[in-house]
């Protein structure tokens, strides 16, 4: 087949993209241009190709179909919200003799992320469940702040990467999506929190009768969880908080619990009663990553909001425990990033660097460090507990992430060994044990 049969819509044409067999179905593309990834439940024919170097997700499905989604997922990309990202659409296939093929969407596959499915190994225990609903939550509400109806909320529409013990959601099909400028009804809300109950609960019986769920585990229960934890972070966002004037602290208390929840304050609207005695006050929020952008702007390490939040308290600790850069916090980030963080990442050996991403890595080696010293009633020291960690745990974890060429960063530097303290109170509190293996 000419190339000049296909008509490429792309920001950035990759010269790549026309070295792949278009002439061909998808579903028989041959194996060496097939990359072996987890993929979710699907109406659509998806495979993984290499492009580049990196691996991208391709999607058979109708051309105006495909430049919908394109179109959506460049105007989600935009407004920051957490979604895959888009390479090109790709129209005119025609087979060898001559005959039409579907169009294909062509995304960029997110590194450490992996369908619902295949973040358990045997069987989906009451924990896990509870997490990926209430990560999935969050991003419904990250989507409906910006104006998003998803229109087909599930665990299969979505990609899940590990946070701190907790999980991180992204979106990966929007063909159902619109986008409000004016915002979303609460109907259209609702509508959306209907559909994810609906589609969770069935996914979860789905793994109950092939026998993937542990006992005792109650599916309706599972989906109603997303319901909850919904509305819960809707209303700590959205709701107008009235108090007496004198209580004025409860503007700064209302600030800090969005922080902590991972969200920033864009501006806050207050108002007086005629008398001036009570006060109404309704945060304009922006979107979520307050830890993430915090430490960014001191470290430059891009990580998820629980990462984030785990990375920044052990930072603080370090920094508590007097570093030599005194009160100035970004040399003492500095610090804290090159004496501690860096070489517990550069510790891990070459061939186990695609197991989990960094940020992952860190939390769980503090993790493991912290359950070595609580059984033997002192602090271990660092470099004991990073072989421990790395012998005892991250080698028997399958890989996460598909590397396509060596790290440019092979160096290992030798670990310094009174760098990391013990968390006394870890903040994400110890997860379960069964969880980081």
């Amino acid at each position: 087949m000419s190339s000049t049969q296909l008509s490429i819509t792309a920001s950035t044409v990759d010269p790549g993209l026309l070295t792949l067999p278009w002439s061909v179905p998808l579903v028989e593309w041959p194996s060496e241009a097939i990359v072996s990834l987890p993929k979710g439940i699907s109406r659509h024919t998806v495979r993984f190709a290499s492009l580049s170097g990196r691996v991208i997700a391709v999607k058979e499905t109708t051309e105006e179909m495909a430049r919908r989604e394109y179109d959506m997922l460049g105007n989600l990309d935009r407004l920051d919200a957490p979604c895959v990202e888009r390479v090109a659409v790709i129209a005119g296939r025609r087979d060898a003799e001559g005959e039409p093929l579907p169009a294909a969407l062509v995304t960029a596959h997110l590194k450490f992320s992996l369908p619902y499915r295949a973040l358990f190994t045997q069987v989906l225990r009451p924990t896990t469940a509870t997490r990926l609903v209430d990560a999935l939550a969050v991003l419904l509400v990250r989507l409906h702040n910006v104006g998003f109806f998803w229109g087909d909320v599930s665990l299969s529409n979505t990609l899940f990467r590990r946070d701190a013990g907790a999980f991180a959601a992204y979106l990966v099909d929007a063909e159902t999506g619109e986008l409000h400028e004016s915002g979303l009804t609460p109907g259209q809300r609702e509508h959306d929190l209907d559909v994810a109950r609906t589609n969770i609960a069935g996914e979860i019986m789905d793994l109950e009768a092939g026998g993937r769920l542990e006992g005792g585990v109650d599916a309706v229960e599972i989906a109603d969880g997303i319901m909850s934890a919904y509305r819960s972070l809707w209303r700590e966002l959205t709701e107008i908080e009235t108090f007496e004037a004198r209580e004025a602290w409860r503007i700064t208390e209302r600030v800090e619990r969005l922080n902590e929840l991972g969200f920033d304050i864009g501006e806050m609207s207050m108002q007086t009663t005629g008398d001036g005695t009570r006060v109404s006050i309704q945060p304009k929020v922006v979107d979520a990553g307050h830890h993430q952008r915090r430490l960014i702007r001191l470290t430059g390490l891009d990580v998820e909001e629980n990462q984030a939040r785990r990375l920044l308290n052990d930072l603080d600790e370090f920094q508590a425990r007097g570093s030599r850069a005194g009160d100035d916090e970004e040399m003492g980030a500095h610090e804290w990033l090159t004496r501690v963080f860096e070489p517990v990442i550069r510790a891990i050996p070459f061939d186990l660097r695609s197991k989990l991403e960094p940020a992952e890595v860190y939390h769980q080696f503090l993790e493991h460090r912290w359950y070595m010293s609580q059984a033997r009633g002192q602090s271990v020291p660092v470099a004991e507990a990073v072989t421990s960690y790395i012998d005892d745990v991250l080698r028997f974890r399958r890989d996460e992430a598909t590397v396509m060429g060596p790290p440019t960063d092979t160096l290992a530097i030798p670990i310094v060994t009174d760098a990391v303290p013990l968390p006394r109170n870890p903040s994400t509190g110890p997860t379960d044990w069964r969880d980081l293996v």
